[in-house]
């Protein structure tokens, strides 16, 4: 609840606080859970989580190495359900995990925007994706997604903003969130509930 004062201060945002908080929770596997966040893209969270099961079933159950899944075949992978695309993707993180490395410790000692060009030079990963991996993984507070539909949409909706003048509509969003820092996580958070609108990342361990 530390966050709720701060945030409470937006009258407009306030109206959604409603005395509820979340709880940020840190991911240790950050490969998996990069893997998982490109399966889950464009499709609903049902049709996500059966994918990510079928993608564990592959191997045991159990949540592989990046090795693991350089060696899986990419015609294995698709017949679990990933386009063309989507196997090279994730094969590209599994790559570079061990090319690079992306482990939880590496990670947590960059700021925001070293993570984001650190992961981005990924091919498949882009800003967004990281943005998400920084809010659901390791558990940043502090973070905007300016480009996430469903926090423009919400904006839109509560600040009664258009969005017909685009570099207008973005100093808009920008200059309301910046009220909200250093708990801009928490404000997305409050946003995407707000409209049931949640993105699909995945909450893998």
């Amino acid at each position: 609840m530390h966050y709720i004062n701060h945030l409470s201060k937006d009258k407009k945002l306030n109206k959604l606080l409603e005395g509820k908080s979340h709880k940020l929770v840190k991911r240790k596997n950050i490969c998996i859970y990069l893997c998982a966040s490109i399966m889950s893209q464009q499709l609903s969270t049902k049709v996500a989580d059966v994918i990510y099961q079928r993608f564990l079933n592959l191997y045991n159950g159990e949540a592989p190495t990046a090795q693991q899944i350089l060696d899986t075949a990419s015609e294995t992978l698709r017949s679990i359900g990933l386009s063309n695309a989507k196997v090279s993707y994730v094969k590209n993180v599994a790559q570079f995990e061990l090319e690079q490395g992306m482990d939880f410790k590496k990670l947590n000692k960059m700021d925001n925007e070293a993570v984001i060009t650190y992961l981005t030079q990924i091919k498949g990963v882009g800003r967004w994706t990281v943005e998400m991996l920084l809010m659901f993984a390791l558990g940043r507070e502090d973070i905007f997604s300016i480009d996430d539909l469903g926090i423009q949409n919400a904006m839109i909706n509560l600040y009664k903003l258009d969005r017909t003048d685009k570099k207008k509509f973005r100093e808009s969003l920008l200059k309301i969130s910046n009220r909200w820092s250093p708990y801009r996580t928490y404000a997305c958070l409050h946003l995407w509930r707000w409209k049931d609108n949640a993105p699909n990342v995945k909450s893998k361990k």
